[in-house]
């Protein structure tokens, strides 16, 4: 299964991104090992760490002061860490993972009961439920080829609900759900249908959110910086944005690049690549508030914040409420994006999702504005990054879209552990004169060395 695979991907490298959002103006288109200890430290969020735009947005739209706002994205970055290595212990009978509430608490569900004293040793709260996730995505992936023959009217949206253990369809009449769900065959034993009036789009019209105009016409926001080959400068944008060989010019209007390559439908990702005169930048556009500076793309879980930035409007913040959704656009149905409360206009398409620091995904398009409020989906990073053999530009001086295949040298600064290397459970590393053995596979992120984070490594 397709999107199955890709998930087992992205917490095997830990490299999946959300990036801070754009929208566009014209074009409107639509058994493993041993489990992880119990977690004792919450990984801190340092004061300078966090953009002070991204603080602000936070609280604007999620109630949470400065102070609150560090707490949660610190404990959703721990809680992503111990919900990728849970997935690997517990294997076929891991049902999803979410957090909730101001603390950012994580539950891991699990087919098996016999499990629920690992997931509570591990820091998390255990839920035992009948289906697990690979069952419910495989129902998901039956609906999302029955889409690919023929896109079904009046049904815009299907996803899994970890939180519900079904997958859920929203569609605007009952009877148009059925006939989606008899048609991929999945029988409805799994499938919840719930009515909705969402009326998704692709809203299509080098720092990401910022504004970039495609010579056809319209507007565009910029995702994430990347580079190709060593050499290559550019960007990660949205697909239904342009095509391979249309032409942009940047937010000062003048010439900056041409579209590489394009997917949309079925994804929705794009690449730009820059000429000399744009210089890629590890920031998100702030909008007054300050430049928000990208480190890392780990990709975060069901109900932590994220926020996006976009040339329309801007900074806005919100939950991820569903991943490895399907949603139909007129223009054809597009599957593996993430569903969000974050609203965004035309002019935002392609445009930046992030949480904290960790780059999520780029806008793709969504329902309702920023003054009623909305749905809006990304698409993760991941994907784009794979298909066109791209490097997310961060603070460390680049994100590959695979771990390394050696280790770094041993007479670095703190020994052989480095940020954005991805450690299996086993794996020992020399910090600080002394080595460690990681007790729970993740992917390191500045300031979750050995020493400080006893949750993941164990000295030995």
């Amino acid at each position: 299964m397709e999107n199955t695979k890709l998930r087992r991907r992205v917490l095997a490298t830990a490299t999946a991104t959300v990036a801070v959002g754009a929208l566009a103006l014209a074009g409107l288109t639509g058994v493993a090992s041993a489990g992880p200890p119990a977690a004792t430290t919450t990984p801190a969020v340092s004061a300078d760490s966090l953009s002070p735009g991204l603080l602000a947005a936070m609280e604007r739209d999620l109630g949470l002061d400065a102070d609150a706002a560090k707490s949660r994205i610190a404990a959703e970055y721990r809680a992503a860490a111990i919900a990728a290595g849970l997935e690997k212990s517990l294997g076929t009978s891991f049902a999803g993972a979410r957090v909730s509430g101001d603390e950012a608490d994580l539950t891991v569900s699990t087919t098996d009961a016999s499990e629920a004293a690992l997931i509570t040793k591990a820091g998390a709260r255990a839920e035992v439920v009948g289906h697990s996730l690979d069952r419910l995505e495989a129902v998901k992936d039956a609906l999302d080829k029955a889409a690919l023959s023929k896109a079904p009217k009046n049904v815009p949206v299907w996803y899994v609900d970890v939180e519900a253990n079904r997958v859920v369809v929203n569609a605007a009449s009952t009877s148009a759900a059925e006939a989606f769900v008899k048609a991929a065959g999945v029988g409805d034993q799994l499938v919840t249908v719930a009515r909705s009036t969402e009326q998704p789009r692709a809203l299509a019209d080098i720092r990401g959110g910022d504004a970039y105009y495609m010579g056809g016409g319209g507007r565009c926001s910029v995702g994430f910086s990347v580079t190709r080959g060593g050499t290559q400068n550019g960007f990660v944008t949205a697909g239904h944005c342009g095509r391979a060989g249309t032409t942009t010019n940047g937010v000062n209007q003048q010439a900056q690049g041409t579209f590489q390559g394009s997917t949309f439908p079925g994804r929705d990702y794009a690449w730009v690549a820059t000429n000399a005169n744009w210089v890629p930048k590890p920031l998100v556009n702030g909008y007054g508030r300050g430049d928000v500076t990208v480190a890392g793309s780990t990709p975060s879980v069901v109900g932590a914040s994220v926020c996006r930035s976009g040339s329309t409007t801007g900074w806005h913040c919100g939950t991820i409420q569903q991943l490895n959704t399907s949603v139909t656009y007129p223009e054809g149905t597009i599957s593996g994006v993430t569903r969000t409360s974050v609203c965004a206009e035309p002019g935002d398409s392609g445009g930046a999702y992030i949480s904290g620091s960790q780059a999520q995904g780029v806008t793709s398009g969504g329902s309702g504005n920023c003054s009623s409020g909305g749905t809006t989906y990304f698409q993760p990073l991941l994907p784009a990054l794979q298909a066109y053999g791209l490097t997310l530009v961060t603070s460390g001086g680049g994100n590959p879209t695979t771990p390394p295949t050696t280790p770094p040298p041993t007479d670095q600064p703190g020994g052989t552990w480095a940020a954005g290397t991805t450690y299996a459970v086993g794996a020992t590393v020399t910090y600080g004169g002394a080595t460690y053995r990681c007790l729970q596979g993740h992917t390191a992120q500045a300031g979750w060395t050995p020493a400080a984070v006893p949750a993941l490594w164990q000295r030995i």
